[in-house]
């Protein structure tokens, strides 16, 4: 199985290591690792990118029951 077909599965914390090594390879590694690198950082910044996507959804779509639930909070402390 490929890294690539792994990348949705992982959590973001994994996801976020994983970036950051290939990162690193890319400016440090041997050749191989560069190569390697190179070729599986387009599908990590997709899958990145897709999380943050999800993310900024998931929140505008909550957004308005968090302030249905502040607005009587605030109302009974004035």
């Amino acid at each position: 199985m490929d890294v690539t077909t792994k990348l949705p599965t992982m959590d973001d914390g994994a996801l976020a290591i994983l970036h950051a090594n290939a990162e690193r390879l890319m400016r440090l590694g041997t050749p191989s690792q560069q190569a390697a690198a190179l070729a599986l950082l387009p599908s990590i910044k997709a899958e990145l990118t897709v999380r943050s996507a999800a993310k900024r959804s998931k929140s505008k779509a909550e957004a308005p029951a968090r302030k249905r639930a502040i607005k009587p909070a605030a109302a009974a402390a004035r």
